[in-house]
């Protein structure tokens, strides 16, 4: 489903990936785990092609960096879905109207409007709240939202850039348990964090961000 080779990216006096190589399969939940400023950021820009690498290339799907072109670009961010750490929600608009407007922009019919976002909302338990506004909710409220919007376009593959940087533990957990439930499904999630407690509560499989490249690990599981 994704595969990246021999990536090289730098920016103006910093190497960020020297020769970086990451292979994921359909339906994988993986931590992405790297110091602050290691490249965890970067990675996750590349694999949606909002940045370019400067040598290698990335494959998602039928999509690859080598090839694409501009106007195929909302058609591979319609198979992904991504988790802002400030959840990047529309103060001025609803909750509906928040995640109506990702469906609006592809022209999907209103009757269809109406049902993706009542099934994303009440996936992440949060139907009850369709009419408030983003300042009305807490943070954990709000990236549970913005998971609803993650997922409102059935995704092939989630993208969550420190999902839980901005939550207290409780919630964290919350919303790591929800992003397992969806994987359960079948869709695929690419968890980024500096938080490695978190990680440490799960078996999953584990890519280390390390001087520039990919690097399996095996952190020391928590009871």
């Amino acid at each position: 489903m994704l595969a990246l080779s021999n990536i090289d990216f730098n920016y103006p006096r910093q190497t960020v990936f020297s020769d970086l190589n990451l292979i994921m399969k359909k339906g994988e939940f993986v931590f992405l785990i790297g110091k602050s400023g290691s490249g965890k950021s970067t990675l996750l820009q590349l694999i949606y092609f909002n940045i370019l690498p400067f040598s290698g290339e990335v494959q998602f799907d039928k999509f690859n960096s080598k090839t694409i072109k501009t106007n195929q670009l909302p058609y591979l961010r319609r198979k992904l879905g991504i988790i802002f750490q400030d959840f990047k929600l529309l103060n001025d608009r609803n909750i509906y109207e928040n995640l109506s407007f990702v469906l609006e922009a592809i022209g999907t019919s209103r009757k269809e409007i109406k049902r993706k976002v009542a099934s994303a909302l009440t996936d992440v338990g949060l139907f009850h709240r369709r009419f408030s506004f983003p300042n009305e909710l807490s943070g954990g409220e709000k990236q549970r939202i913005a998971i609803a919007r993650s997922i409102i376009n059935e995704p092939y593959l989630i993208l969550a850039d420190e999902p839980t940087g901005n939550l207290d533990p409780e919630t964290s957990s919350e919303i790591v348990d929800l992003l397992f439930k969806i994987n359960a499904r079948g869709t695929a999630v690419i968890f980024a964090t500096h938080n490695y407690e978190i990680v440490k509560k799960y078996q999953q499989k584990i890519i280390k961000i390390e001087r520039g490249r990919a690097i399996k690990a095996v952190l020391k599981q928590k009871n």
